[in-house]
């Protein structure tokens, strides 16, 4: 039996998720939350097998919620359900921990299918967020590429600023802060925030 949690902060959505996934004999819906936060709570008591996730709450943005709930629940199977697809939000939810990522429209067969996928260890992709995904591999094949956000958080590092600094200047959180850090010292090959500040601005980056 599968054990799903379903975190979303649309009620009818949610009410519609609960009764699509009751329906599967071996899917059990163990519990609903509205927030990141609420979810995250949830997630560490009752350690669903599968997390079915959107991306944009209440208390979070973009792919935050998956940095809150992978921290919350880090043996836990991420499945971001979204509508939102552009580069930046899929690589970063990847990167911060979801398994799988499934763009809302999608049928109930690939939805279930998906969520099957990621319970067994496999990753899934919706095939328009495949394609951005190798589209985004293959252009940093040969220059580095900064998403929005981490060129945010490079700039405030150059100016001197912490990470709990720099979280509150740009009202995230600073575990995402921090996971933005790591992304640009891989990106950058820097061993520190001090040399990628400095390849970021010989790259002209900053």
């Amino acid at each position: 039996m599968i054990r799903l949690l379903v975190v979303d902060d649309h009620p009818i959505l949610r009410e519609g998720l609960v009764a699509v996934l009751e329906d599967q004999a071996d899917f059990t819906v163990i519990g609903v939350a509205g927030t990141a936060a609420e979810g995250a709570a949830l997630a560490a008591a009752s350690a669903p097998d599968v997390v079915l996730l959107d991306l944009e709450m209440p208390d979070s943005k973009g792919f935050e919620s998956v940095t809150t709930l992978h921290a919350a629940a880090p043996t836990a199977n991420l499945l971001v359900f979204t509508a939102y697809d552009t580069d930046d939000i899929v690589v970063g939810a990847l990167r911060g921990g979801a398994k799988g990522y499934l763009l809302k429209g999608a049928s109930v067969s690939e939805l279930t299918h998906a969520i099957r996928s990621v319970a067994g260890g496999q990753t899934y992709l919706s095939p328009r967020v495949a394609a951005t995904v190798v589209a985004q591999l293959d252009t940093r094949k040969s220059t580095p590429v900064l998403s929005a956000r981490e060129l945010d958080v490079l700039r405030l590092i150059a100016q001197g600023l912490s990470n709990k600094q720099a979280a509150h200047q740009l009202g995230i959180s600073e575990a995402t802060v921090k996971f933005h850090v790591t992304s640009i010292l891989t990106k950058l090959s820097a061993d520190n925030r001090a040399q990628a500040v400095r390849i970021a601005t010989q790259q002209g980056l900053i």
